[in-house]
């Protein structure tokens, strides 16, 4: 599973980490990159190996 981790205090610079069980560990810092983070997450859940082992193991034979 997956898990999105944001921070974002009034006044200051919002944080974010985005982890997963197949190994992927990402953060970001600042407002544009916590929101580019945020649709990568949401983009991972299609293509995660871990959620998909069926779909990674075609495209990994490709």
């Amino acid at each position: 599973m997956a898990w999105l981790h944001i921070t974002a205090p009034r006044g200051a610079i919002p944080t974010a980490t985005s982890k997963c069980c197949c190994g992927r560990d990402r953060s970001a810092i600042g407002r544009t990159k916590v929101l580019a983070l945020i649709e990568e997450h949401e983009a991972h859940r299609d293509v995660c190996p871990w959620r998909h082992p069926a779909a990674h193991e075609t495209r990994k034979a490709s």
